[in-house]
């Protein structure tokens, strides 16, 4: 007998990051002494008729505002046939943003690796266990902690010294008029001059820069600087192929684009386009683990290398079964302040920046995603409703 989904729940919670605040306009984090911003999370729990359950935390509340379509169709179905599903419920959403598939497609695939006893890049079919990884700050702040170029660069060299083989920046916001366009361009010069010789250095204004020109100019500066990419640097939102295309023709920094892209055809069309040099995927973001491989196999026949977005089991996972990735995104991180990491884990997988050894993080081995999640503390830190589908 296959088995079948009995059913499905789905968790709102939140914790606390100490010394962390919000930038003026209240989306980006930054390093705020004093402060705690508490974020909120979803723990999903698939249960079926074979005693295992398959589980993944993580997602927003776009996301699960979706899970009510997605588990509906789901319930009495077998957790097995993932790309059955997948086809269906991204048809499903068509009218939405299909964030919703992400843990749903991640919850899966851990109960197929409890189910078959393996972790889950096996099951994809394993090129490494071991990844390098590369330091992704923080925005830039203005209380003491990443306030300058010079305090961007003490930081990179302190990751140099940790091992890291990578440093990414992520500038400053700021809007109305009031963003420093010079302060960004020092940056990438101090950065780079400080130990550009010795990693490779990235650029995430995150969409901050307000004009075409502005993003010339800091792109300039990371030619200058020999940086290894350049990511999403205005407010076209990340989307605008002609736009990248236009840019990229003007620079020689390689174009890292698609993070704010939905949807398999639409990043494929970027690779085809010319408008990224490497393409970005995210399990989260990207309609799962079996979106994300998808995405990665795109790059692969474009011959373009895929970059996977943020830290965690899902990413390790993906990233261990691509031979054409180079790095994994241990993120956000800061001189002064936690990692973004929410305290769910029991054992010791980790994504603060001490998992970084010898340069590189080890893929999970254990069934599925190879995490136990603290369900005690979920549950105890519950904030919204708990959804149970059956």
């Amino acid at each position: 007998m296959a088995p079948s989904i009995t059913r499905i729940e789905s968790r709102e919670f939140e914790y606390p990051l100490e010394d962390v605040g919000t930038d003026e306009h209240g989306f980006n984090l930054v390093y705020e002494p004093g402060e705690t911003t508490y974020r909120k999370l979803f723990g999903v729990k698939i249960h079926t008729d074979e005693g295992i359950t398959g589980e993944y935390v993580g997602g927003n509340s776009p996301a699960a505002a979706q899970y009510n379509i997605i588990a509906k169709y789901l319930i009495g179905k077998n957790p097995l046939e993932r790309e059955k599903h997948w086809s269906e419920i991204k048809r499903a959403l068509r009218k939405y943003d299909r964030m919703g598939m992400g843990p749903i497609d991640i919850a899966l695939w851990d109960f197929a690796g409890k189910y078959y006893d393996a972790p889950i890049h096996e099951l994809l079919g394993t090129y490494r266990t071991e990844i390098p990884a590369y330091a992704s700050t923080y925005h830039g702040d203005d209380a003491g902690g990443l306030d300058s170029p010079a305090a961007f660069a003490d930081f990179a060299e302190e990751c140099r010294d940790q091992g890291f083989g990578g440093f990414k920046i992520h500038g400053w916001g700021g809007g109305d008029g009031s963003r420093d366009l010079d302060r960004e361009v020092e940056a990438v010069h101090a950065v780079g001059e400080r130990v550009g010789d010795e990693m490779d250095l990235m650029h995430d204004p995150a969409c901050e820069l307000e004009t075409f020109a502005d993003a010339l100019e800091l792109g300039k500066a990371c030619d200058e600087q020999e940086f290894f990419w350049y990511e999403d640097p205005f407010r076209d939102g990340g989307i605008s192929q002609h736009a990248h295309r236009k840019l990229s023709q003007k620079l020689d920094t390689p174009i890292l684009q698609t993070e704010h892209v939905r949807g398999l055809e639409l990043k494929s069309d970027f690779a085809a386009n010319d408008a990224t040099d490497f393409l970005r995927a995210d399990p989260e973001y990207d309609a799962g683990i079996t979106g994300a491989m998808k995405v990665a196999r795109v790059a692969e026949a474009f011959g373009l290398d895929i970059e996977f977005h943020a830290p965690g089991p899902a990413q390790r996972h993906c990233i261990a079964a691509c031979r054409n990735s180079n790095y994994y995104e241990m993120a956000l991180v800061h001189p002064h302040c936690q990692n973004t990491q929410p305290p769910v884990y029991e054992g010791d997988y980790s994504d603060m920046m001490e998992a970084v050894e010898g340069g590189t993080v080890s893929v999970p081995e254990g069934p599925g995603l190879g995490v136990d999640y603290d369900w005690g503390y979920i549950e105890a830190n519950t904030t919204g409703d708990v959804h149970t589908y059956e």
